[in-house]
């Protein structure tokens, strides 16, 4: 039984011509660094690369665009189309915006674009290493944070604006700076001399990373 809002009353060319798409799929080449881990993943070009011509060769047109959803979140419909039958398929993925501004709406609107098409044709990846979602600890169904990893495509860090909440705590000689995630989530950086004031700004929710060398948090939990 066919869900009239995600797909069209019948499929049998679209799957037809999906199938010869899942067979000539490419991998997603990893291309990018992620200098938090150092790790790599696959961005937005090479998740495309993987899948254009096998979509372009067997006649299937692929589409993305935003739709309303709730205040803060990017609402984003994925849709492939057969030309020569119109038979379609579509999904509909929300997620929260890291910032309420233009930067915030491309950080979300790139990294849910990606997984999107990679659910739909089937791109399989090895375990996700720039997103930082929880993973199971398995001790009690518990999941256990990682550090986030910092884009490293975003503009350098600012000061966090004025809409930042405002429970840091004012350190002498420690500033704050704001750093975007690559899984779209805003971390707060605290610079200068931290060493005297570890103890005062783990007592504040921050957490030391021994790669980088810093002490942050997500903006979020402020």
């Amino acid at each position: 039984m066919h869900d009239q809002n995600y797909c069209s009353s019948e499929t049998t060319k679209l799957a037809n011509a999906l199938i010869h798409v899942q067979r000539a799929l490419q991998p997603a080449t990893k291309d990018k660094l992620n200098p938090f881990t150092h790790s790599k993943y696959a961005t937005l070009n090479s998740v495309m690369d993987s899948c254009r011509e096998a979509l372009l060769t067997n006649g299937i047109w692929l589409t993305q665009y935003p739709v309303p959803s709730d205040p803060g979140h990017l609402g984003l419909v994925t849709k492939l189309v057969h030309a020569e039958s119109g038979q379609w398929q579509s999904s509909h993925a929300v997620v929260p915006l890291p910032k309420n501004d233009p930067q915030g709406l491309g950080i979300a609107m790139t990294y849910i674009r990606r997984y999107s098409i990679s659910a739909m044709l089937g791109i399989v990846t090895e375990e996700d290493t720039d997103g930082n979602l929880p993973k199971d600890s398995g001790k009690g169904g518990q999941r256990q944070k990682r550090a986030p990893a910092m884009q490293d495509s975003a503009p350098s860090p600012h000061p966090p604006s004025q809409s930042q909440p405002t429970q840091l705590p004012k350190l002498d000689g420690i500033t704050y700076q704001e750093i975007t995630a690559t899984d779209g989530q805003l971390c707060i950086v605290a610079t200068g001399n931290t060493q005297a004031k570890k103890e005062l700004l783990a007592g504040a929710g921050f957490k030391w990373n021994p790669q980088r060398k810093m002490w942050w948090k997500y903006a979020q939990a402020s």
